[in-house]
């Protein structure tokens, strides 16, 4: 099963939930959950796993789970 990963530079406390790809190739996702108790985290996994229509487990956060820049795992791309 082919496996992606994908840098996502994560802004929590944003107005809308949304991300979009960058020139650069890297992700930027802005969500509105605070990067409290991993909400941010668990609303970031939701937005990617909707963006490229897959359930949410197989999407995961592979690291940086507590920094703003993150590698994304997604499976069956």
């Amino acid at each position: 099963m082919p496996v992606k990963i994908l840098q996502v530079k994560a802004k929590p406390n944003a107005r809308q939930s949304k991300i979009r790809q960058l020139s650069d190739g890297t992700w930027q996702a802005e969500l509105k959950s605070p990067p409290v108790e991993g909400r941010a985290n668990d609303e970031l996994l939701t937005l990617v796993a909707r963006h490229f229509g897959l359930p949410k487990s197989k999407v995961a956060v592979k690291s940086g789970a507590s920094g703003r820049i993150k590698l994304v795992r997604i499976e069956d791309v």
